[in-house]
């Protein structure tokens, strides 16, 4: 199959994209993995015909607004996204219109229509810097993540007004299982992703997105780090920092010793071949909707250089 994969790649010019949470096989296959910001940059830059995004609709969506003229095709189209979910559209439209005088900053994990509603979209890796670069008497409207949009006030002295939502994965880990395996492990330090509540940003030894916190783990010296975010990281961190021990932070509702995204762990490596046999599922958008939503991605992409 990954051969197959690999044929029909570059028969059609297509470029696989693949997020730090899925599976292994498939970031095995793909031609780049990254985070939301680095996904987005790249879907920007790359001259393929096709882009099979391995991650979650939003992604696939993000892309297809990006690239218009590409074909952009995901393995599962119910491969959704608790925290989009969280942002109804039309909900939303009424909060910012109840707040006119607010700049509406948006989280990329959304929905086309709500980033079209939105003034700037920014991801966990780039939201503090472009937060700190507007004017500190700006009024905004941060969204959908409640969490990070937290952290961000924490951090910048700010007084943003929160959309209450949250990612399913991130709000769930157990602060005390994760205490536990402190005690375990004392020498281990704790890398958290700042969609985590705040208690966990508080015992933190470093907050910050995917990307950043696979950065930290190359340049630090410990030997041991309890990794608070989507398992799915880990290889990649292993793949980097050979010798060292990374360890999975639980769920509260886990048995197991990990936390994983149900939506991420949708595709799967025939859901690929697939994808790229049949040129299917495609992402749509709207034009319209794509139109709008573009300028605050663009403004992100600007404000994050």
């Amino acid at each position: 199959m990954k051969s197959e994969i690999a044929r029909l790649k570059k028969e059609k010019n297509a470029l696989i994209m693949a997020h730090y949470y899925q599976r292994d096989e498939i970031q095995e296959i793909a031609d780049f993995i990254g985070d939301s910001l680095a996904l987005a940059r790249k879907a920007a830059e790359t001259d393929a015909d096709i882009i099979v995004m391995c991650g979650v609709h939003f992604m696939g969506e993000t892309a297809k607004i990006l690239c218009p003229g590409k074909k952009v095709l995901v393995p599962d189209m119910e491969a959704g996204c608790s925290l989009a979910d969280s942002c109804d559209p039309e909900e939303f439209r009424r909060f910012t219109e109840a707040h006119p005088d607010h700049t509406v900053v948006s989280y990329v994990n959304t929905s086309a229509a709500v980033k079209a509603l939105t003034d700037i979209v920014v991801t966990s890796g780039n939201a503090r810097k472009i937060i700190e670069a507007l004017p500190k008497d700006e009024k905004i409207i941060f969204g959908p993540d409640r969490n990070l949009g937290g952290y961000i006030n924490a951090v910048s002295d700010r007084d943003m007004l929160l959309w209450p939502g949250a990612c399913h994965v991130h709000d769930r880990f157990s602060i005390e299982r994760i205490l536990e395996l402190k005690k375990e492990h004392p020498g281990a330090k704790v890398l958290v992703h700042p969609e985590c509540r705040r208690p966990l940003q508080l015992i933190a030894d470093k907050v910050g997105s995917t990307a950043a916190l696979l950065d930290f783990a190359g340049m630090d010296d410990a030997k041991e780090y309890i990794v608070v975010t989507e398992s799915g990281i880990l290889r990649e961190m292993r793949l980097k920092c050979p010798g060292k021990v990374f360890i999975p932070a639980p769920a509260e509702d886990s048995e197991c010793q990990c936390n994983e995204c149900d939506y991420m762990k949708r595709n799967t490596l025939e859901k690929v071949y697939r994808c790229l046999l049949d040129e299917a599922p495609e992402i749509e958008v709207d034009p319209a909707v794509a139109e709008r939503a573009l300028r605050p991605i663009e403004r992100m992409l600007e404000m994050s250089r």
